[in-house]
């Protein structure tokens, strides 16, 4: 009997990974708490069940083939290492059209040590009204309650209109007063970027 020889690791994940993009429908019935969507590691991921011992979840918007997102991923990278022990974070891609190999050179590329997941019907984009690349909307441990939505800082006072460094640091101050159990000063800010294709 022939024995199969066994698939390259890139090739298994993305065997894993279409595998569960194909399974994924399904989702479509469950409450938004339980919402389930395809990561780059091939896995199901639950961005709405916030563990017990995080306190939001952050919900980064991104897209491999925007340049203003792209700009913002090492600061993302350092708030990541930053407020990770306390906050759950997901880089999101919500582009209807984004392809999976780029997804996956995206997240190796720029060291993403978050979870990434792939949004492809919008419905963490629709649930939360995110229209840009790049764009965070905190999440309070309920799933539902927007604690922040808006920008990371404000580098871009347009979306090709960029200042040398950033004067604010919006999600930041965000993320410290939510652990200090304090309202978000600032709740809703702007975000400036591309377009997610497909979001009014």
């Amino acid at each position: 009997m022939k024995h199969r020889a066994p698939l390259p690791s890139f090739l298994l994940l993305l065997s894993c990974i279409t595998t569960v993009l194909c399974s994924a429908p399904h989702a479509q019935s469950q409450a938004p708490a339980e919402l389930q969507l395809p990561g780059a590691d091939g896995k199901e991921h639950a961005p709405l069940v916030v563990p017990a011992e995080k306190k939001a979840a952050v919900l980064c918007f991104v897209s491999p083939y925007c340049p203003t997102s792209n700009t913002f991923v090492p600061e993302l990278n350092r708030i990541v290492a930053d407020y990770g022990e306390k906050f759950a974070f997901y880089f999101v891609h919500a582009d209807p059209d984004v392809k999976l190999t780029d997804v996956l050179q995206h997240t190796e590329m720029n060291e993403i040590k978050a979870t990434v997941i792939l949004d492809k019907e919008q419905k963490l984009a629709k649930l939360t009204q995110a229209k840009v690349t790049p764009e965070v909307a905190v999440l309070a441990p309920d799933g539902k309650t927007t604690l922040y939505q808006g920008r990371v800082n404000d580098l871009y006072l347009g979306p090709t209109k960029r200042q040398r460094q950033a004067t604010t640091k919006d999600l930041r101050d965000a993320l410290d007063a939510i652990q200090e159990g304090k309202p978000v000063t600032n709740a809703k800010t702007e975000a400036m970027g591309c377009k997610i294709s497909g979001m009014k």
